[in-house]
């Protein structure tokens, strides 16, 4: 057991979600959180929504803070990896024992990276109790009708490859600080444009030694998207989360860097609000039928998004526009894209040959399941990789270095044209993801 994760949460045994405040200007509607660490700091926490494209004038209050509030559950995650309390006392408003269960299965599942990175064994049941001294909110009756798309874009392949077969239907894009987004991915979609800020207490904590690491975004995400979809009043929230996230990242355990992208995650956030807010918004993944070497097969023939996508978390915070050609991202995607395109293509989008770089071998050795873990990063199955190694080296192996000429790939046997995975579309969505993959 980490050490540090016991003297820590024998300090600071609690964190309080004292408040949250909506603030409506004439351009934007303002969230504004509060969270306290009783004995080390108060945070405070912010997103701005702009007003421009939202169409729902016929917005709830009791529902909308009832959504913001439990939003900031979730936001609540970054501030306690900080020191991992004992107790999450709720000042904000009221959880049921249902809602305690989810959210507890919620940051189990989702800090899993967390606490296998950090050392920590700790039972899920041990973790933490919640303390609850806010008041029920009350929502009433509601009339929602919602209409078209709602899709979260992020800038990598995958949304792009969303966006191009559901461009013929009624969208609106969502983006959350849009710097690693290239607006050429959009194009014309009316879109909402959302900041998220958090508190800079976290950098100098995690400079000073607390506790640090991986945090389940696509679950801020999904709380997020069902918001600005009810503002929206649309009734889809379309992600683009694949059927590979599936596979754990350690092998033989349920730690996944991609916890909140999973069907598990999917089903229980859909179960979640209709139970919970009551109205007729459907959360799905379009893609969660289909691997991500489909997605790169899809991916290869959409040229004009070659040049725009982004999918490096190295340089998302700084540089948007470059690959660091040094990640294990960086070198899963090089290899799926070269499985379908050729050398000079896939070289002009990264700038040089990853696959001729001894400084990825480690990566390397852990994208084909010759290592310990996958990468901490979302990346495909290895099977996938094995699969479009298997390609890369029948079409032409001169590409390759010695070192990954020399190494032995498994026989995989993808069919490209089958969907793979349990999910929750329906057949209008599916048949156009059938569609696209038979031409």
């Amino acid at each position: 057991m980490n050490n540090k994760f016991t003297i820590l949460r024998e300090k600071y045994q609690r964190i309080i979600y004292k408040s949250y405040e909506i603030t409506n200007s004439e351009d934007s509607i303002k969230l504004n959180y509060i969270f306290e660490i009783p004995g080390l700091d108060i945070f405070n926490h912010s997103i701005t929504i702009p007003k421009e494209n939202l169409k729902n004038n016929n917005i709830n209050q009791s529902l909308l803070k009832s959504m913001v509030f439990r939003l900031g559950l979730v936001e609540l995650i970054n501030y306690y990896k900080c020191v991992c309390p004992k107790i999450i006392e709720i000042e904000a408003g009221y959880i049921d024992k249902y809602e305690e269960d989810w959210f507890k299965k919620l940051y189990y599942n989702g800090l899993g990276e967390f606490f296998y990175v950090n050392g920590i064994n700790v039972d899920e049941n041990k973790l933490f109790k919640f303390e609850i001294n806010g008041l029920k909110l009350e929502i009433g009756e509601l009339n929602y009708q919602g209409n078209g798309n709602l899709i979260p874009v992020g800038g990598g392949k995958d949304s792009c490859v969303t966006l191009e077969l559901l461009k013929d239907c009624d969208n609106t894009c969502f983006v959350v600080n849009d710097k690693q987004v290239d607006h050429d991915c959009i194009g014309d979609i009316k879109s909402c444009f959302v900041k998220r800020v958090k508190d800079n207490k976290l950098n100098g904590l995690n400079k000073q030694g607390y506790l640090d690491g991986h945090t389940p975004y696509s679950a801020m995400l999904a709380f997020l998207s069902y918001l600005i979809a009810y503002l929206c009043n649309r009734k889809y929230v379309v992600l683009s989360n694949e059927g590979s996230a599936e596979e754990p990242t350690i092998i033989g355990t349920n730690i996944n860097h991609q916890y909140s992208k999973t069907y598990e995650f999917e089903k229980d956030f859909d179960e979640y609000t209709k139970k919970v807010f009551k109205i007729d918004i459907e959360y799905f993944s379009f893609l969660r039928p289909i691997k991500e070497i489909q997605i790169a097969y899809l991916f290869s023939k959409f040229k004009k998004y070659h040049k725009i996508f982004r999918s490096c978390n190295v340089n998302s915070k700084y540089e948007p526009w470059l690959w660091c050609n040094s990640c294990a991202k960086c070198l899963f995607i090089f290899i799926i894209l070269r499985a379908f395109m050729n050398k000079e293509e896939v070289t002009e989008i990264f700038g040089e040959n990853l696959l001729n770089k001894k400084e990825l071998e480690n990566h390397f050795l852990e994208l084909i399941g010759k290592s310990k873990t996958k990468p901490f990063e979302c990346v495909g199955t290895i099977d996938e990789v094995n699969y479009a190694m298997n390609r890369i080296i029948m079409n032409d192996d001169s590409y390759l270095s010695n070192l990954y000429r020399e190494k032995y790939f498994e026989k995989t046997d993808i069919d490209l044209t089958k969907l793979y995975y349990e999910n929750n579309l329906d057949n209008e969505f599916l048949n156009i993801i059938k569609d696209a993959l038979n031409k």
